[in-house]
């Protein structure tokens, strides 16, 4: 049997999952976030229906 832990992670940015056709907003900032060298990425929250941006370091 596997066992996973749990992983603190900080919410940077909340997004509406109902976004216009084409227009990638979480994945925009999250890349964004990316080239001034903070680890994020983009998680899908079901329970809200939100794009949530995360990264597991502590923002400054």
């Amino acid at each position: 049997m596997a066992t996973t832990t749990a992983q603190a992670r900080t919410v940077l940015e909340r997004f509406p999952a109902g976004g216009p056709r084409g227009s990638w907003p979480a994945e925009e900032y999250a890349a964004a976030q990316r080239a001034q060298g903070t680890a994020a990425q983009v998680v899908m929250d079901l329970r809200s229906d939100q794009f949530l941006v995360v990264t597991d370091t502590i923002p400054q």
